[in-house]
């Protein structure tokens, strides 16, 4: 659909808002609204929160965006005993600090609560707040660049009140943020049939892969217990053995202080592999954003290119192929003198299969040598593990595609989301005329 425009805009005069309409005027969140931070009661105190009953919300709540539910709740007496107060409901917060994308984040409460004091209150004497709730959120990273990028630095109550406002009418707040409760739910409901999609075409490729390698590509194949949980029945002519009796498992190696600048060289001939380097879901290691001396290469492990590894902290059982010189730190273990077809054994790690009853899946994963070597597995003859990897990367690349044109409609309507939330609550469209159903409106 296509929005219009007002008929006349006027300049702002403020920071982060250009034209606006002639009708609306701008001030500062500091002149709209009471602001403060909450408070936590000690948690070494079992009765400030044992059997509570007043909402609390944590800062990792903010990431519910219209908060429905409360992180957990607090007693009567941790609430008499902390700075904990009391929050209207129709209140907007704002993380002042918190992990990752938490920190500047704004939320909207639906019911009377409580929070930490790690987050910002706003609520408002007079003016709509779910409409200043869509303005603060269009403004996520202004508001979040008030800080530093430093995880350390937060936000404050201060610079909360310096932010800009635009002000339409009253009611054309209310008609403002109808419309995007209305159109944002729209928009959310087709991002989240997007990431349905993208969470089957994913289960999918791991069925598909899993078949492969534990019970090869003949549907005819006559089958045998394996003894292993994991497989279950595999083709009568594999041999089921651990691991270790195919490869040594071996652990990387760090030099230390690790910070070392020494340790360093960017023209080293050797990439310094870290987990971040391995978070993504990809198949091979193709460069990382540090290079190591010839002093740190040698109190690494260097591995050449055509090598697999595994990482067995952060990321845990996550499987690479390096394509290029690089040395892993003791967050991997690798595979040397390995007998079996290093891709036959990345696809065997990359269903999760293999590590059931070893914790789970991700950073719960409990690896070692040991255990990495104690696995068993199904092996076919090295003919047969290559006619496995053909086809497994043929129906990778058409699984990739799949996956990548529905995550690029999603981030589309992502985009889409931000783009309308900020055209509406800074004028660039006029919605006065546009009807909302009632339900909504």
């Amino acid at each position: 659909m296509e929005y219009l425009a007002y008929d006349e805009y006027q300049s702002s005069r403020l920071e982060w808002l250009d034209a606006i309409p002639v009708s609306w005027d701008v001030t500062r969140l500091r002149l709209l609204s009471n602001r403060y931070s909450g408070g936590t009661p000690s948690k070494d105190n079992p009765a400030y929160w044992q059997d509570g009953t007043i909402p609390w919300l944590n800062s990792g709540s903010v990431n519910q965006g219209t908060i429905t539910k409360p992180s957990t709740f607090i007693t009567e007496l941790g609430f008499r005993e902390s700075s904990a107060k009391w929050i209207p409901e129709e209140s907007i917060i704002i993380a002042l600090a918190g992990q990752g994308k938490t920190k500047g984040t704004a939320a909207f409460t639906t019911f009377k609560t409580t929070c930490n004091q790690s987050m910002g209150v706003v609520v408002f004497e007079k003016d709509y707040s779910r409409f200043m709730y869509w303005w603060l959120v269009s403004q996520y990273k202004n508001i979040r660049g008030m800080a530093s990028d430093d995880a350390r630095d937060g936000l404050n109550l201060e610079m909360i009140g310096t932010i800009p406002c635009p002000l339409p009418s009253l009611s054309e707040q209310q008609k403002i943020a109808a419309f995007l409760d209305y159109k944002t739910q729209q928009i959310d409901q087709l991002i989240e049939k997007k990431k349905a999609l993208i969470e089957k075409l994913e289960e999918k490729r791991i069925a598909v892969i899993t078949q492969a390698v534990t019970k090869g590509l003949d549907k005819n194949a006559k089958l045998k217990p394996s003894g292993v949980d994991w497989l279950g029945d595999v083709p009568e002519h594999w041999e089921v053995s651990a691991i270790k009796r195919n490869t040594g498992v071996s652990r990387g190696a760090s030099p230390r202080p690790i910070q070392d600048t020494k340790y360093f060289d960017t023209d080293g001939e050797y990439a310094w592999v870290r987990i971040a380097d391995v978070s993504a879901n990809n198949h091979y290691l193709e460069h990382t954003t540090e290079k190591l001396s010839e002093l740190g290469k040698s109190l690494s492990v260097p591995l050449e290119p055509g090598m697999l590894f595994l990482s067995i902290a952060g990321t845990v059982g996550k499987p690479m192929i390096t394509n290029i010189k690089c040395c892993i730190h003791d967050g991997f273990v690798y595979f040397p003198y390995l007998s079996i077809n290093p891709e036959f054994l990345y696809y065997i790690f990359m269903t999760g299969k293999p590590y059931l009853g070893l914790g789970k899946l991700g950073t719960q994963l409990n690896l070692n040598t040991d255990t990495v070597g104690g696995i068993k597995i199904g092996l076919p003859l090295a003919v047969e593990q290559s006619k496995i990897i053909a086809f497994l990367e043929k129906f990778m690349l058409e699984m990739d595609a799949m996956i990548n044109k529905v995550s690029e409609a999603k981030e589309k309507l992502q985009e889409y989301r931000s783009a309308i939330i900020t055209s509406a609550v800074t004028g660039k469209i006029d919605i006065r005329d546009i009807e909302i159903p009632k339900e909504v409106a």
